[in-house]
Parts: C-alpha cells; structure tokens; sequence
C-alpha cells in the first residue's frame, strides 16, 4: 500500500531547517539593531550586516532581499514585543498609564533597540526614507491612543481639571521620546547619573492625572 505525505524523517529535516532559518533571521537582525543604532539607515549596507551577521551576503538575501525589508522587520518585532507586554499587564489589571512607565523602564533594559529607533526615526524624517510612512502611521496611532486614554480617565473622574486632552497626549509621546534621545546622549555617564526616563513621564503623569485614592476620596 502506497501513502501520501512526508515522512517522520523528511519531516523531521524540514522542521530543522525551519528552525535554523529562523536562528539565521533573528543573526541578522541582531547585528541589523547595532549597525542601523551607530550609523542609521543610510549608514549601513547590506554587506555590512552580513558581515556582521557573520553570513555571506548572498545568504542574507536569501533571508532579506532589500535593506528596507531588514529595517521592516526589525520595526514591526518591536512593536509586537512593546505590545504583547503592555497587553499583559492590562489583562492583568495594571493602568494603561502605570504600563506605560513600566515600557519605558524595559527600555532602559535595551539601549540598542532604543538607539535604533531613536536613530531611524530622526532619519524617516525625510518623506523618501522608507520608514517614513512606517513612522507618520506610528505617531498618528500612539497619540491616538493616547487620547482615548485620556477621555477615558476624564469620564472616570480622573483627570486634574483644565487638561487639554490632545495637547496632553502629544505631550506624553514627546516625553517619551525625547527622554529617549537625552538618555542615549548620556550613555557615557555612570547608570546613576543617566536621565530617569521613567522618572520623567511620571513626574508628567502626575501633573494631569488625579490618584485612584484621591478619587475615591471624592
């Protein structure tokens, strides 16, 4: 009797295949992060990754066929990794806002991920960069959310009276950022003498939003 499909054992290569493929991916990514943080976009070649990646270059287009598609890449794991762990802690029952600063806290954990992005969005700037549109979507999103947050906290009673909501989400984002860029500026410094980026969208936090004990006081 014949049979159809794959056997135990072709099976067992192509999942082995799949699995070094993706250990290749995550190779060059690794070195991408680096190399787009210390000379941006335009900075870097493809070669260079490879070489960094310690994979020939026709082997890095076998995984990436454009530079463009490695700075893709690179972009949208950040955000699935920012976003699966703020989704967590909301399952969880943590404040939008307390999961905030628990993202930007993360962050001070990898500084070549928040170089990168700090450095390539300086970059996308430039309408012809081809993570602009990536970045012009990025904001209108997160400000976006941001106000609905906020709305949200305001209808709850939990707002300090007088906030402007867009000009107060624009804000957080700029905090959030900006922090980011200071930070980097002072890599050099001991840990201790470093910008506190969580410390600072905190300190902002509490200038607009009123306390859950404070609200149910009232």
């Amino acid at each position: 009797m014949t049979t159809t499909g794959t056997t135990p054992q072709a099976s067992g290569s192509r999942a082995g295949g799949y699995a070094r493929g993706r250990r290749k991916r995550e190779q060059i990514l690794q070195a991408a992060i680096s190399l787009f943080g210390e000379a941006g976009f335009h900075g870097t070649s493809l070669r260079d990754i490879a070489a960094a990646a310690g994979i020939s270059h026709p082997g890095l287009l076998h995984h990436f066929p454009t530079k463009a598609a490695v700075l893709e890449a690179l972009l949208e794991h950040r955000d699935e990794v920012d976003e699966a762990d703020l989704e967590a802690e909301l399952d969880q029952g943590t404040d939008f806002f307390a999961a905030m600063i628990h993202l930007v806290e993360r962050n001070a954990l990898r500084p070549a991920i928040v170089d990168l992005y700090t450095s390539v969005a300086a970059e996308a700037t430039s309408p012809d960069h081809p993570a602009h549109a990536y970045f012009e979507q990025r904001y209108a999103a997160t400000v976006a959310r941001m106000l609905e947050e906020l709305e949200t906290r305001r209808d709850a009673g939990g707002l300090r009276p007088g906030i402007d909501l867009e000009a107060s989400a624009r804000s957080i984002v700029a905090i959030m950022d900006g922090m980011q860029l200071q930070w980097l500026l002072a890599r050099d410094l001991p840990r201790a003498q470093r910008p506190d980026m969580a410390g600072a969208l905190r300190a902002y936090l509490d200038l607009v939003l009123v306390p859950e004990d404070a609200r149910a006081a009232d």
